[in-house]
């Protein structure tokens, strides 16, 4: 599992754009991972829309973005193309990345316990260092305070 302060084990995912994404495809930049429970839902789309939106601050800042979901790379696609994200969308399917960050608990779903992605952000650096971690996220504000965390890096 990931700890503040620790490198971050590299991994491999296949993501939007028909392609594996891996860790240290992003060596030398900041990243951000965020894992989101479900494309086309309205707190995932938002919060997708608002890292949208902030995007060329970002990059400004010299820091990349990813998003991920256990959604297939063809669910992924329809999303992004949808919503103009200008950065990828990682499948994992098999929730091995989700594991590795420590973000699938049980949830309770209209009365229902299932095992689900918990709304959590990863600001890693560009060495590969964790450097900021948020769990269970609030959509509102959320993206606005990653970014003032990134441009501190």
């Amino acid at each position: 599992m990931v700890r503040i302060g620790k490198k971050v084990a590299n991994f491999s995912l296949p993501a939007t754009g028909e392609k594996d994404v891996s860790l240290t495809d992003f060596s030398g930049s900041n990243l951000i991972i965020y894992f989101y429970p479900k494309d086309n839902t309205p707190g995932c789309t938002l919060e997708g829309q608002n890292f949208r939106d902030h995007y060329n601050d970002f990059r400004k800042s010299g820091t990349r973005i990813l998003g991920v979901s256990r959604d297939s790379v063809k669910v992924h696609e329809n999303f992004k193309a949808k919503q103009k994200f200008p950065f990828d969308l990682l499948s994992d399917a098999d929730e091995k990345l989700c594991k590795q960050f420590d973000v699938i608990h049980e949830k309770n779903m209209y009365g229902r316990k299932v095992m689900g992605i918990v709304r959590s952000t990863f600001l890693i650096d560009g060495k590969g260092v964790l450097r900021r971690e948020w769990r269970k996220v609030r959509v509102k504000g959320h993206v606005d305070e990653v970014l003032e965390a990134a441009k501190s890096l």
